[in-house]
């Protein structure tokens, strides 16, 4: 094997779903990017704004960059019981929050792949290893690695493994063999051993993700409106949800997940991940809404230590906690509610006053 193909070996050892190898040259959607930044589609996420050069360049990010090699990892889990998963009391977590923070995961996987291709290859001077938290749009080289396709939602389909994939990349100053990138509007992906068969993926004539979407957080295909998207207002958003768009929000209380769990590629090709940080666990997946918003900052801490739900902080999970209830609209949660009034945190105070309000009219 050449070095190219070693390195996807090494990948697939280390417990990767998906290896493919891009030429590190500037992003190929940077003018729709400048373009979404333009219409404030990126809401209060100014990081993306920063350094553009950075973030639509590799060689910018490390000097001498020829290629990124972009790994995904499936983070798909099946559905709880629907009993559970449509209980207005319990609040509702994006899959990939059900388990161990994946930026612990990813890393040290590709530290250690990087580590491999600097032995292997005898020439790896500079390197830089991402995980979403870098200047580098991951979906983009994703596409050009031939992982998959940008589905109408903006998220990466693989045609083998649907669009739950944690992504990562390394970039590094060497030439390796490139794989063959996504085609506009869809993607031909390997699924099966090399010289076998391949499945080409798009999304045709399906509009169900932009349909689904709660909130109309898509103005048009493959545009994404930040500042009407669940994922963003109930975590990254830091400040007060708009109250137009509170009941919108269901009982989401961190991230959604609806416009993937309609699309026809994750009902037909997801198949449940090998990966052990993930799993179902009732209080995990599906907490009760009223013994969340009895949380004090050490118990936030104790319970939410090592996952993503740490991100949002005791205020922010609250104060969605509290929309939440709202939108549920029991009056068995006034009681909580009534007593987060008390609570030293004035985000809080604000959106169970306003749940309260609801519930009573």
């Amino acid at each position: 094997m050449n070095l190219t193909q070693r390195i996807k070996e090494k990948a697939l050892a280390l417990g990767f779903d998906l290896i493919g190898i891009a030429p590190a040259t500037r992003a190929p959607h940077v003018a729709a990017f400048e373009q979404w930044l333009k219409r404030g589609y990126h809401a209060q996420m100014q990081w993306l704004a920063r350094t553009p050069e950075r973030r639509t360049n590799p060689q910018a990010v490390v000097p001498g960059a020829q290629s990124v090699v972009v790994a995904g990892l499936s983070y798909f889990v099946l559905n709880p019981p629907a009993e559970l998963w449509h209980d207005p009391s319990r609040g509702r977590i994006a899959r990939y929050a059900w388990g161990l923070d994946y930026h612990d995961v990813m890393l040290p996987r590709l530290r250690t792949l990087g580590d491999f291709i600097e032995q292997e290859s005898g020439g790896v001077r500079s390197r830089r290893a991402y995980v979403d938290t870098g200047p580098v749009l991951e979906r983009g080289f994703a596409a050009q690695a031939g992982l998959g396709f940008i589905g109408k939602n903006t998220l990466l389909i693989s045609p083998r493994l649907g669009s739950y994939l944690f992504l990562g990349e390394i970039l590094v100053d060497i030439e390796l063999d490139y794989d063959e990138p996504a085609a506009a509007g869809g993607a031909t992906c390997q699924i099966g051993p090399p010289g076998q068969s391949k499945r080409r993926g798009t999304c045709g004539n399906c509009t169900r993700c932009l349909d689904i979407c709660p909130t109309h957080a898509f103005p048009a295909p493959y545009i994404l409106d930040s500042n009407r998207c669940i994922s963003y207002l109930t975590i990254e958003h830091k400040g007060a949800i708009p109250p137009e768009m509170r009941p919108l929000l269901g009982n989401w209380i961190y991230g959604c997940d609806d416009c993937q769990e309609v699309c026809p590629w994750v009902r037909r090709y997801s198949t449940p991940t090998r990966q052990g940080f993930l799993r179902f666990e009732p209080d995990q997946v599906a907490p009760r809404l009223a013994d969340l918003l009895a949380l004090d900052e050490a118990a936030f801490r104790a319970r939410f230590k090592g996952t993503p739900i740490k991100r949002t902080k005791r205020r922010g999970l609250l104060r969605n906690v509290a929309v939440a209830l709202g939108n549920w609209g029991n009056p068995a949660a006034l009681p909580a509610l009534k007593t987060a009034l008390t609570d030293p945190e004035p985000l809080i105070r604000e959106h169970a006053a306003w749940a309260i309000a609801q519930i009573s009219g």
